[in-house]
C-alpha cells in the first residue's frame, strides 16, 4: 500500500508566543458523522459551521501536527478584504467583485468569532500598502488601481517620499494604500479558533492520515487508530495529494518568513513615527511581504520553493534566512544591526489559473483549497460556505464562490516539477527589481 506523505516543516513557527498545550492523538477506532482532515482556517471554519447547523452531528477533526503549527498559523497575518495580484498574475483582479464579496464576508465572520469568544490575536484594522520598487511595474499597480475604482473602493496613491514617512524606507517607488485589511497574529487566531469549537467537534493533534479507504463508510487510517465516517472534508490544501480522489488541480509551494527582535528605543529613533503597517509587493514571488508589528518587530516574507510533498528542510530554511537578511538590509539599511530571531516556513496551495479547488471531489468527499495565497479571510469563508453547500443550506455567497470557476488540470511529476521550476524562474526574472 502507498501511504500519504506527511507535511513537515523543520523549523519553528515564529508567531507562537509560547508553546501551546497539545491535544491527544487519536488512538483506537473512532466513528463520526463527518471526518475533517486538517485544522487550518478552512477545516476549522467548516467544522464550526457544520456544528452550528446541526449540534447532533458528531464531527472529528484530525491534524498531522496541530492548529498552532498548521500552515494557516504560519502565514503573514494579513486578513485581506480586497483582491490583488499574485506574482505577475492578475487572475483575482479579473473577478474582483466576486473576490471582494467573499473576502469581506470572511473578515466579518472572523471578527464576530474573535469578538464573541474573546480571542486575543492582536487584531488591528490597519489597512495595507501594495507597493512597487521598480518603476517598470507600473502596469500591474495601474490595473489594481483601475479595479479599485470599478469597485468604488477608497484608496490613496503614495509616492516614494510619502511612503518613506509611512514605512521607514525609501526602497519603494510607488504604492497604493487601502484601509480595509486587518493585521493579526495568525498562530494566536488559529489556536483561539480551535479552542472555541462547538462541543460536538472533537479535535485530535499529531494524527496524520496515512491513507483513506473510500466507500459507503470511509475509513481513515492513522498511525494509532482508524476514523470511520460516511462523509469526509479534506482541508489539506495541496498537501498529501495521495488522499484526494480525482485528478490533480493544485500544487504545494513553501514560503518563508522571518521576524526581527523588537526594536530598541535607539533603533526605533532611526525610523519615522509609525503605527503598525503591512505591505504586499506587486510581485509576491520575487518581492517581499513586510509588516511592522505593534510590539515593534519587522516581519519579512520572501522566497518560494516547490513543496509537493509538504516537507521543508533545515537547509532550505537557512537559505531563505540568508536571503531575508540581505533583502532586509537593502530595504532598511539603517537597521543592519537588528537581528532576525525567528525564521520559518509554511505552505500555500496554488492552481494553474488562480481558481480555487472547492466543492465535492467525489461522492461524499469535499474540499476547500487552492487559496493561491491570502488565505485567512479566503479560506475561512470557503470552509463555511462549503459546509452550507454540503448540508444543502441556501447561501447567496455560494453562487459567488462557484462563479470563481474551476481550477485547471495539472500534470503529474516530473512534468509538474519542471513546470513549477520554469514558472518560478519566470516570476523571479519579471520581479527581479522588486527585492
Amino acid at each position: 500500500m502507498k501511504y500519504a506523505s506527511i507535511p513537515f516543516n523543520q523549523n519553528h513557527n515564529g508567531w507562537l508566543r509560547e508553546t501551546p498545550a497539545s491535544r491527544p492523538a487519536l488512538r483506537g477506532d473512532c466513528e463520526a458523522d463527518w471526518a475533517i482532515v486538517g485544522a487550518g482556517f478552512a477545516g476549522l471554519a467548516f467544522a464550526r459551521r457544520l456544528a452550528s447547523h446541526n449540534p447532533n452531528l458528531k464531527i472529528v477533526v484530525v491534524d498531522a501536527a496541530s492548529a498552532a503549527e498548521s500552515s494557516s498559523a504560519r502565514n503573514s497575518g494579513f486578513a485581506i478584504g480586497l483582491p490583488h495580484n499574485i506574482g505577475s498574475s492578475t487572475a483575482e483582479l479579473k473577478k474582483a467583485q466576486d473576490y471582494r464579496s467573499l473576502l469581506q464576508a470572511g473578515i466579518d465572520e472572523l471578527k464576530t468569532i474573535v469578538t464573541d469568544r474573546g480571542i486575543d490575536c492582536e487584531w488591528e484594522k490597519t489597512g495595507k500598502y501594495h507597493c512597487q520598487a521598480d518603476a517598470r511595474s507600473e502596469s500591474v499597480l495601474q490595473e489594481y488601481r483601475d479595479n479599485l475604482e470599478l469597485m468604488d473602493e477608497a484608496y490613496e496613491v503614495l509616492d516614494r517620499e510619502t511612503l518613506s514617512q509611512k514605512l521607514g524606507t525609501h526602497f519603494y517607488h510607488k504604492g497604493i494604500y487601502t484601509p480595509g485589511a486587518v493585521l493579526l497574529n495568525p498562530a494566536s487566531l488559529a489556536i483561539g479558533l480551535a479552542a472555541t469549537l462547538p462541543e460536538n467537534v472533537t479535535l485530535y493533534d499529531m494524527t496524520p492520515v496515512m491513507a483513506i479507504h473510500y466507500g459507503k463508510i470511509n475509513r481513515l487510517v492513522t498511525p494509532f487508530g482508524t476514523l470511520c465516517a460516511p462523509k469526509v472534508m479534506l482541508a489539506t490544501a495541496a498537501l498529501s495529494r495521495e488522499l484526494a480522489p480525482g485528478i490533480s488541480k493544485q500544487a504545494a509551494m513553501a514560503t518563508f518568513a522571518s521576524l526581527t527582535a523588537p526594536l530598541t528605543d535607539e533603533q526605533r529613533q532611526r525610523l519615522p513615527i509609525m503605527k503598525s503597517w503591512g505591505l504586499t509587493p506587486v510581485n509576491a514571488i520575487a518581492g517581499a511581504t513586510l509588516r511592522y508589528t505593534a510590539d515593534r518587530r519587522i516581519l519579512i516574507r520572501q522566497h518560494v520553493v516547490p513543496a509537493l510533498h509538504g516537507r521543508v528542510t533545515a537547509t532550505q530554511t537557512y537559505a531563505a534566512t540568508r536571503l531575508h537578511r540581505a533583502t532586509f538590509d537593502k530595504i532598511f539599511p539603517q537597521l543592519r544591526d537588528v537581528s532576525l530571531t525567528h525564521s520559518w516556513s509554511g505552505t500555500i496551495s496554488v492552481t494553474r489559473n488562480g481558481a480555487p479547488v472547492w466543492g465535492a471531489l467525489s461522492g461524499a468527499v469535499y474540499t476547500a483549497s487552492g487559496c493561491n495565497g491570502a488565505g485567512i479571510s479566503k479560506q475561512t469563508i470557503a470552509g463555511s460556505l462549503l459546509a452550507d453547500y454540503a448540508l444543502g443550506y441556501d447561501n447567496p455567497l455560494t453562487a459567488t464562490m462557484l462563479a470563481l470557476g474551476e481550477a485547471n488540470y495539472l500534470p503529474p511529476s516530473p512534468l509538474l516539477d519542471a513546470a513549477i521550476a520554469g514558472s518560478l524562474l519566470k516570476e523571479r526574472w519579471l520581479g527581479r527589481k522588486e527585492a
